[in-house]
């Protein structure tokens, strides 16, 4: 007997004692999926054999079992289960986590086991409990799957048990093997024409009801095909065909299992357009009616695609359902989150399951009308009421863009008005109190991140403060490492300690990046007042803030800057590009004097101006007493160089001072384009990234800049040699360094390896550090500093500012973003030597 057993299910092997169950469940299963009552019974009373601690060995037995359950685990109950009530326990618990129970019995004859019962000294009870429990499970044998078990498989010989085998077959719901591309369409309810005109915008080629799809892609029905609009036999028809020749896959919707059931012969009220529906299919004939029922009858309900990185229901799904099966999953799949109630216009009250969703796979969904696509954390309802005179949607992944094509004509009457869904970003402020104290945030890049209470309060009250309104605040920028110290005589930094690193990393690309001197700052821009209400819920269209969340512009020239780069943005094309009506920029903003102003005043100019009155007067005085026959000559040579060492010190800080009279004078130089609509752009390499936003320079010069770089192959001496001679000819014509970057923006195989890594140049480091910081007594106690701490405040801080674009673009609420957001900030508030 070949026993194809679900993938993820409970087994119970069921059979009197001595019938082999042990020795089977070791030859067909691994040791950690087995639960044997004699080993819990061992377990709690070190006697696998007493009676009186059954009890507490199933209650442990049970336990476990339902912690290997809910972890998605195959569990295996090796007990002889021969009674009704002892197998109920069993089909609650694989129930109560919505698994199937399949049983697999070993009914020997009677006269072996009471054979094998002789032959063991471990068994201390008579051979008569063996005959009742033959004779309890005959009984009851036929009525296993009446019990609930889904599937049954019984052995009768010592044969049949060692002829067996088992295999493990995937649930229907479980299509993890195909990857897509898939072209998600929303509930079309009978509207044909917008369903061809839909289609052929994705790039389908319809003949007749023949569909060719776009190479590779796949067309995924999120249900409800039927009802309402005007030909819902001519959409099974098309639909039928295509899930028959591949090119699509589809699940049921409440409309369609109601159908099903109607034509199953099941009594259901004709309503809300099933009438005309079943009037269709009357007409088409009875060979059409029995396939549709064959093909409704086949829809499961809900899919798991991708390798588990998203899944499609009806109605939506959370977490703990996904590639599950049970009654309860279907129902959930296919009218949502409902208790029976209604509401005053007599429709189901449905909870908005999608709020509360934190699964790590994207949910696309309908069943629920609305005006546009509604994102919500990682779920997406792409029902926008095309029977009501809306529009026919469709998701396309993974490019996680929308296609719409509106309705020609309302069909059907909505019990109430389609609505705009709610900005999903508005959600009201977040909870001050629930972001203080003590948490570990959980990203899909990097895993958990622990943030301390102290810290994340000192965020809050910072934030509070200073901070720009949270709605636009989705992202705060990492800190950076430097490279490794140098031991080149005269230097603290160099691009070969870059190379080395990233070398060790088994990196073999990297992007330098010309590390302008200036301000870190992030642009929000949303294309109109629609978008930014839509997306952000703030009044404006954007906004302009430093790496800590303050505004970036005091002076009312923010306005002037946002008109400005929409306007750019317009002109290179990029909204239609990109399909945004949003987006995040990471940049540098020049002069650095336009927010650096007061320290130059305060520390750079005060200690150039110190020493001005100081060294000089101090280089004459000992000049004159040399002069006078002194023996000053060392003192005085080392006072020139100090002198020497505080001119370079002025020029160093002085070449990034320049007057701003306004937002005309100002200079943006972006080098990551972070995120727009449904997508953040960490798939993309650096040069992606460079290249597109150096459109912006073509589209508005005086604005936005360029930021020149170059691209390395590591291990390869020239074109390391070629980058290392151009970083020298930036940082002594006055540039600040460069910044090195693996090309890919994301390495997920390589969760501790740095993003970027700075080299600043020799004379910039002149003010980080002192005017006197190259002498070789400075450098030699420079170059024991400690990069450790820097280094994992900047891989954890980089790894939340994505988890908080991803929840952006999932279009999770405002506390959820700015969860990650102020953990950027709470980190940025553990001491760390700032000149790092």
């Amino acid at each position: 007997m070949h026993i194809a057993l679900p993938e993820l299910s409970l087994v119970a092997l069921v059979g009197a004692s001595s019938s082999g169950k042990s020795s089977f469940a070791a030859r067909h299963f691994q040791a950690s999926e087995v639960l044997s009552s004699d080993f819990f019974r061992a377990l709690v009373s070190d006697d696998e054999s007493s009676l009186e601690a059954t009890g507490d060995a199933f209650d442990s037995l049970f336990f476990v079992g339902g912690k290997r359950l809910a972890r998605g685990r195959l569990t295996v109950v090796d007990a002889t289960s021969v009674r009704p009530e002892d197998r109920r326990r069993l089909v609650d618990l694989a129930r109560a986590h919505d698994v199937l129970p399949v049983a697999i019995v070993l009914d020997l004859p009677r006269a072996v086991l009471e054979a094998r019962h002789a032959a063991r000294t471990d068994r201390d009870f008579p051979a008569s409990v063996i005959g009742r429990q033959v004779s309890e499970l005959r009984r009851t044998l036929r009525g296993l799957q009446k019990e609930g078990f889904r599937h049954v498989w019984v052995l009768h010989s010592e044969e049949e048990v060692g002829a067996a085998t088992v295999t493990r077959v995937p649930l229907y719901t479980n299509r993890k093997e195909l990857t897509g591309p898939f072209d998600f369409i929303g509930d079309v309810h009978g509207c044909l024409p917008e369903l061809r005109e839909l289609l052929e915008r994705l790039g389908y080629r319809l003949d007749g009801e023949t569909v060719t799809p776009p190479p590779g892609r796949t067309a995924v029905f999120v249900g409800d095909l039927v009802d309402r609009g005007p030909d819902s036999a001519g959409v099974l028809r098309l639909v039928m065909g295509m899930v028959e020749s591949g090119a699509a896959l589809c699940v049921p919707g409440n409309h369609d299992d109601k159908l099903g059931r109607a034509l199953g012969g099941k009594a259901v009220k004709a309503q809300h357009g099933l009438d005309v529906t079943l009037a269709q299919l009357d007409a088409a004939g009875p060979e059409f009616r029995a396939r549709v029922r064959t093909f409704l009858d086949g829809l499961v309900s809900h899919l798991v695609l991708d390798g588990g990185r998203v899944v499609v229901a009806h109605a939506g799904l959370p977490e703990r359902y996904q590639g599950r099966a049970s009654g309860r999953v279907r129902s959930f799949a296919l009218y949502g989150d409902v208790d029976g109630s209604t509401d005053e216009l007599g429709l189901p009250v449905r909870r908005d399951w999608a709020q509360e969703y934190r699964g790590s796979a994207y949910v696309v969904y309908g069943h629920t009308p609305a005006l546009q696509p509604r994102w919500v954390n990682r779920t997406l309802n792409i029902d926008t009421g095309c029977a009501f005179g809306g529009s026919l949607t469709a998701l396309r992944y993974p490019e996680m863009e929308t296609v719409s094509v509106a309705a020609h004509a309302q069909y059907a009457v909505p019990a109430r008005p389609l609505a705009a869904p709610e900005t999903p970003g508005t959600d009201g402020v977040p909870d001050l109190a629930a972001l203080t104290g003590k948490a570990r945030i959980e990203t899909r890049t990097f895993g958990g991140i622990a943030l301390r209470e102290g810290e994340r309060a000192a965020a809050v009250e910072t934030f509070g403060r200073f901070g720009v309104d949270p709605a636009w605040c989705p992202y705060l920028p990492p800190t950076m490492s430097p490279v490794e110290t140098s031991a080149r005589e005269g230097y603290l930094e160099h691009p070969a300690e870059a190379f080395a690193y990233f070398r060790s990393q088994g990196v073999e690309r990297v992007v330098c990046e010309e590390k302008h001197m200036g301000s870190r700052a992030v642009l929000v821009l949303a294309r109109d007042e629609e978008a930014a209400r839509r997306r952000f819920g703030g009044e404006g269209t954007g906004r302009i803030y430093t790496r800590t969340g303050r505004p970036f512009f005091g002076d009312g020239s923010e306005a002037d800057v946002l008109s400005r780069a929409r306007a750019a943005v317009t002109r290179a094309g990029l909204w239609e590009e990109l399909n945004t009506g949003w987006l995040v920029l990471d940049a540098e903003i020049l002069p650095w004097s336009l927010k650096a102003e007061e320290l130059i005043r305060n520390q750079y100019a005060a200690v150039g101006a110190a020493g001005n009155a100081a060294l000089p007067a101090a280089v004459r005085a000992l000049e004159e007493a040399r002069a006078r026959g002194l023996e000053v000559g060392e003192l005085l040579e080392r006072t020139r160089e100090r002198a020497g060492d505080l001119l370079a010190y002025r020029d160093a800080y002085r070449a990034y001072v320049r007057r701003v009279e306004g937002p005309g004078d100002v200079q943006v130089r972006p080098f990551h384009l972070l995120a727009s609509e449904g997508t953040v752009h960490m798939d993309s390499d650096h040069l992606w990234h460079l290249g597109t936003l150096g459109r912006l320079a073509d589209a508005d010069p005086n604005l936005f800049g360029r930021t020149a770089h170059r691209l390395v192959t590591i291990g390869d001496e020239a074109s390391e040699r070629e980058a290392t001679d151009w970083w020298l000819s930036l940082t002594e014509n006055g540039g600040e360094g460069m910044v090195v970057k693996p090309l890919a923006f994301l390495n997920p195989e390589k969760r501790g390896l740095q993003p970027a890594m700075k080299v600043r140049g020799r004379e910039y480091l002149r003010i980080i550090y002192g005017p006197e910081y190259t002498r070789p007594e400075n450098l030699g106690r420079l170059r024991s500093r400690s990069l450790a701490a820097k280094r994992s405040r900047a891989l954890r801080e980089f790894h939340l500012g994505l988890e908080a674009l991803h929840r952006l673009v999932e279009g999770a609420g405002v506390g959820r973003v700015h969860e990650c957001v102020l953990g950027v900030l709470a980190l940025e508030s553990d001491g760390l030597d700032a000149r790092l």
